[in-house]
């Protein structure tokens, strides 16, 4: 089976309890990638912080990625491996944060609390697709985040700006 790709953004709105959508441009993705075994509609995303520190996000994939994931954190392990062949541990320490969590036929689910803190998310949350995962923000700190993309700064711009909110 080949695994679409996530592409597309929008705003979420984030509830007391952390229940938050999926914007319909990733939901249909998601879906695809992670179907409920029973055919129902729903399935599993998984959550958890960037592995990159700078970027103070979540990322959020269907289980399908963990392979792929693995794969490429195993290739980066052996590629910065010291001369003693001691490799750096947090490598995989920081993608491994990830929480499996349900989401149903309207791709709300209940976003982890930790990860949630982490990343500072509070009333809104901007999803935005980078093929292999979805990254998860609070707006604010995305637009704060220097190294951030123009296009994506901009994009979430727009959706807080049609929900009343100005960054």
């Amino acid at each position: 089976m080949s695994r679409g790709r996530y592409q597309g953004d929008g705003i979420g709105l984030v509830d007391d309890k952390g229940r938050v959508a999926i914007p319909n441009a990733l939901r249909a993705t998601l879906a695809a990638n992670a179907p409920k075994a029973d055919g129902k509609n729903g399935g599993t995303i998984v959550v958890g912080p960037h592995q990159n520190p700078v970027n103070k996000c979540l990322v959020a994939y269907d289980p399908g990625y963990l392979d792929i994931l693995a794969e490429q954190l195993d290739r980066r392990e052996a590629a910065f491996a010291g001369p003693d062949g001691e490799f750096d541990y947090n490598i995989k320490r920081r993608a491994a944060a990830g929480e499996a969590v349900p989401f149903d036929g309207s791709g709300r689910f209940i976003m982890p609390a930790f990860p949630r803190f982490y990343a500072g998310i509070g009333e809104h949350a901007f999803f935005f697709g980078v093929f292999d995962y979805i990254e998860i923000w609070d707006p604010k700190t995305l637009i704060e985040t220097e190294s951030m993309a123009a296009n994506v700064k901009a994009a979430c711009r727009f959706y807080m700006m049609q929900k009343g909110v100005t960054l």
